[in-house]
C-alpha cells in the first residue's frame, strides 16, 4: 500500500470514528435528574448496601431483578429526562422505604398522556380505546394497564421514529410479547393455564425462525387499524392470521402494519418496504426496482451477445 492510499485509509477511519462519536454524543445527551441518580445508586445495581441502623452494620443486599432498572436504558427511554418522584412519591427518597409505599397511588400512562394536544399526532386517547378491546384486556379486566407492554422505564417510541430500522423494530416490539410469553413465571401471574411453547403453537408457520426475526407478532395478532400507527387490538388465537397470502401478495397487510411508518409514496413506488433495503423477503410483491434494472440489463447482454455471435457467423461465412 502506498502512502496516497495509507493516507485516504487514515483519514476514512478517522471519519468513522468521529461520526460514532457523534452519534454516541447525540444518544447520551439527556441527563439524569439528580433524584433519578440517587434512586439508581440501588435501583440500578444487582446489589445495594446501606446502614443497618438496629446492629449499627454495613450490609450488603441483592436487588430484587423485578425492581432492578436498566439506567442506560432508562436514559435512552422517552422518559429518560424525569424524575423518579414525577410519578412515585418523593417519600421513597429515605431508606428503608416505608412499607405503605407498596400501595401509594401509581399514575397511569392515560393520566399525563389523555386529552393532551401536545401528544395528539400519537392518537393515545385511541390507542386506549384499542387495546381496551384487546384480548388481553377482556381476560384481565381493570388489571389490564398499559403498562404491563410498556415500561414506563424503559419504553421507546421506536415503530413511529425514523431512527431505526426494521430489524430494530421487529426486536423491541416482539420483546414486548416475550416479556410474558416466553416467561413462564410472569405469564402465571395473569394466566392460570400453563404456558405453552410458543414453537409449539406456531406448528403450522413454516420457516418459524426467519419469521421471528423479521415480522412482529402483533402483525398477525392484531386487528388493521387505519389511523395508529401500531394497531393495540390484540386478537384472539382463532382470528390470528393463518394464510400465507394475507402478508406475501400484492395487496400485503404488512403495509398497513410493519411498513406503516414509511410514506405511502415509498411503499407504492418501492414495494413493502423495499425488500432489498431492509433485507426482508416478501414472496409475490412485485415492481422491485432493482429487480427491474436487472432484469433490462441481463436482457440487453443476452441480445447483444446474440446479435454479436451472429455478426460473427456472418463475417466467417464470407
Amino acid at each position: 500500500m502506498n502512502k496516497s492510499n495509507r493516507a485516504l485509509v487514515v483519514v476514512l477511519m478517522a471519519f468513522l470514528w468521529l461520526s460514532g462519536f457523534s452519534v454516541k454524543a447525540q444518544e447520551d445527551q439527556t441527563e439524569l435528574a439528580e433524584t433519578t441518580k440517587y434512586c439508581f445508586t440501588c435501583h440500578g445495581n444487582e446489589y445495594y448496601s446501606f446502614d443497618n441502623s438496629e446492629t449499627g452494620a454495613r450490609e450488603k443486599k441483592r436487588m430484587n431483578p423485578y425492581f432492578r432498572i436498566d439506567s442506560l436504558a432508562f436514559k435512552h427511554g422517552e422518559h429518560g429526562s424525569f424524575s423518579c418522584d414525577d410519578c412515585h412519591s418523593p417519600d421513597y427518597q429515605s431508606y428503608p422505604h416505608n412499607g405503605d409505599l407498596k400501595l401509594e397511588f401509581k399514575y397511569s400512562c392515560m393520566d399525563c398522556h389523555g386529552g393532551d394536544p401536545t401528544y395528539a399526532h400519537l392518537h393515545f386517547d385511541e390507542i386506549e380505546r384499542d387495546a381496551m378491546k384487546s384480548v388481553h384486556a377482556q381476560r384481565l379486566g381493570d388489571a389490564f394497564k398499559c403498562e404491563m407492554c410498556h415500561s414506563p422505564h424503559t419504553n421507546r417510541l421506536v415503530a413511529s421514529s425514523q431512527k431505526y430500522g426494521i430489524k430494530d423494530i421487529v426486536a423491541f416490539d416482539n420483546g414486548m410479547c416475550l416479556n410474558c410469553h416466553a416467561d413462564a413465571s410472569l405469564y402465571h401471574v395473569f394466566a392460570e393455564k400453563e404456558k405453552p411453547e410458543l414453537s409449539e403453537i406456531h406448528s403450522w408457520l413454516p420457516n418459524q425462525a426467519l419469521h421471528f426475526k423479521n415480522v412482529r407478532c402483533i402483525e398477525c395478532h392484531t386487528a388493521r387499524n387505519d389511523t395508529m400507527m401500531v394497531a393495540h387490538n390484540i386478537l384472539p388465537k382463532e382470528q390470528a392470521v393463518s394464510r400465507c397470502t394475507e402478508c406475501h401478495s400484492t395487496n400485503s397487510l404488512l403495509q398497513d402494519k410493519l411498513y406503516k411508518y414509511m410514506s405511502t409514496e415509498a411503499r407504492s413506488e418501492n414495494g413493502i418496504g423495499s425488500a432489498f433495503q431492509n433485507k426482508s423477503y416478501v414472496i409475490g410483491k412485485n415492481r422491485y426496482e432493482i429487480l427491474n434494472k436487472l432484469s433490462l440489463i441481463i436482457f440487453a447482454l443476452v441480445l447483444s451477445g446474440v446479435a454479436l455471435h451472429t455478426v460473427i457467423r456472418i463475417i466467417k461465412r464470407k
